[in-house]
């Protein structure tokens, strides 16, 4: 797993799906050029490097959910509300 995140719209995510599911690198899923959710893709077990990696994409998160003012439990809230149609 790398830790370079892409930024790709939702459509090409949807178009490309088998090729993001394959590939190792985290995926940001843009709309309008917001973000709208995160790809990290999981194969079998991880080693230490690519936990690092997970951790720095969590911290990227965090520090960009931070920067705008956003909390984990508004996040959450918007997620079940969407969910939920």
């Amino acid at each position: 797993m790398t830790s370079k995140l892409i930024r790709i719209g939702v459509r090409e995510f949807r178009e490309d799906l088998a090729q993001y599911l394959d590939s190792a690198t985290p995926v940001a899923v843009t709309r309008h050029g917001q973000t709208v959710g995160y790809y990290i893709p999981a194969h079998g077990e991880l080693d230490q490097q690519e936990l690092l990696a997970l951790r720095r994409a969590v911290e990227e998160m965090e520090a960009l959910l931070q920067e705008r003012g956003i909390s984990i439990d508004e996040v959450l809230r918007e997620f079940r509300s969407r969910r939920q149609g």
